[in-house]
């Protein structure tokens, strides 16, 4: 063994990510967003972002990593170094921050009218909620193992922050994200109100008029649900929302006066009558008046999984309890069962969580929250750049892959780098098993058309 190759490149299915990075218009979108008059800097800044997000997209947990890419830049071409990156990072004042989500705003209208087939569909049920938007709200954990500027004890008796997203259940992109420390409220009104916001601009504009936001327990309280009602009144507008709501005393007597006969079925995954799970609408049984002006309340009883923490009052009749709070009539197809499905489906927000953790926001790499909050930004583009790769340029057997395994067939497949005839040519090994796959996915970036500045 010896470590004197040549004309080989690791991780070459990076050279994907970042040609799709430049080819949608989203480098040049960020290099016009983090310009400073005045200051011409050796590596564009713009282009210092993207690499960091590339690099976060192909597995990099530290500022280090973008040495990846460095190894790379026969293909790439000029890569920043890490202190370089630290620089640009530190540098993201919130101005430059609202500039950013503006470029990525335009470049991903850009993107979702080049969708085959146009906006997919979020799916319940074995329904389509055709061209519904469909955002969810979440907030996680990030554990960390030293003194971080705003690292503090979590509710859960942890130590570290609290970030809040939304991400679009429809596409899988990374809408908004916000850097809290750990003892941020998980109900916060003001939290999350700003990054639904951060998240509704995200939406371009074609795509605005239909809404649905979904949140867990954290998401029901008086001033969002007021907010978000106060959208559904404009104009041309349809914001709708689901949410969790707390099961109070007040709620367990109403459940206790529903005759048996008004329980109805749940529904599965699949359309399908669930067993041992009943839905019943209880909003006439409520007193509901300091709340939002067509706020229904929805109850779903199962029974329990062995070892389940169970409530007095559940234990007592077998049942488990969950409420859901939502605006939908029933004129516009609010039916309960469906209704109660459809927020069950806000769970496929915690594989995105999860796909974040992997891609970025597992570990933040600094002691200076500001910088932190930078490489949350970047990490939100990467999670869009492995949502737009599967939009756009995965064959079909590659884009149910989680990150891992997109990082170990695709994005860390390996490649010899040759030249001739004025040309480089980057080849895969013939026995690679996803070889064809690789290349499918290459032409495909090539084909899309760029964003016209």
């Amino acid at each position: 063994m010896s470590a004197d190759g040549a004309g080989v490149v690791a991780h070459a299915g990076n050279v994907a990510t970042r040609m799709l990075c430049d080819q949608v218009g989203l480098t040049g979108a960020l290099s016009s967003a983090m310009a400073r008059r005045g200051f011409t800097p050796t590596h564009d800044r713009g282009q210092v972002l993207a690499d960091v997000a590339v690099l976060i997209a192909g597995g990099g947990e530290a500022i280090a990593d973008i040495n990846v890419l460095r190894h790379q830049g026969e293909v790439l071409g000029s890569v920043a170094s890490a202190p370089t990156v630290w620089r640009a990072l530190k540098g993201m004042t919130p101005a430059v921050a609202k500039r950013i989500d503006a470029a990525r705003a335009k470049v991903r209208a850009h993107v979702w009218s080049q969708l085959p087939g146009g906006l997919p569909a979020s799916k319940v049920a074995d329904t389509d909620l055709g061209d519904v938007v469909v955002l969810d709200v979440d907030a996680t954990l990030v554990t960390t193992h030293s003194e971080k500027e705003h690292a503090a004890s979590t509710f859960k008796r942890g130590f570290g922050y609290h970030p809040l997203g939304v991400w679009c259940d429809n596409t899988q992109e990374s809408m908004a994200l916000m850097l809290r420390p750990g003892n941020a409220g998980s109900n916060t009104v003001a939290d999350h109100i700003a990054v639904v916001t951060a998240a509704i601009a995200q939406v371009p504009t074609t795509h605005r008029r239909k809404l649905l936001i979904r949140a867990d327990g954290a998401g029901a309280s008086h001033g969002l649900l007021d907010w978000l009602t106060s959208l559904d009144a404009k104009r041309g507008w349809t914001v709708e929302y689901s949410v969790g709501y707390a099961v109070t005393d007040k709620v367990r007597d109403a459940i206790a006066k529903v005759p048996k006969k008004a329980w109805q079925p749940a529904i599965t995954a699949q359309g399908e009558p669930r067993e041992h799970g009943d839905v019943v609408e209880i909003t006439g049984m409520l007193n509901l008046k300091n709340w939002p002006t067509g706020m229904r309340v929805i109850i779903r009883r199962e029974h329990p999984h062995p070892g389940a923490a169970l409530s007095l009052f559940e234990d007592a009749d077998g049942w488990r309890y969950q409420a859901v709070a939502t605006n939908t009539p029933l004129a516009k197809g609010g039916q309960v069962a469906f209704l109660e499905a459809r927020h069950r489906a806000h769970a496929r927000v915690e594989t995105r969580i999860r796909h974040a953790k992997d891609t970025g926001i597992g570990r933040f790499p600094s002691r200076e929250y500001a910088i932190n909050q930078s490489w949350l930004i970047a990490a939100s583009i990467a999670a869009d750049l492995i949502a737009w790769l599967r939009l756009l340029a995965l064959p079909a057997n590659l884009t149910a892959c989680e990150p891992k395994a997109l990082r170990y067939r695709l994005l860390h497949v390996p490649a010899r780098l040759t030249h001739g005839a004025r040309k480089r040519h980057l080849r895969f090994p013939a026995t690679w098993p996803w070889a064809k796959d690789v290349l499918s996915a290459f032409t495909a970036i090539r084909g899309l058309t760029p964003l016209r500045t």
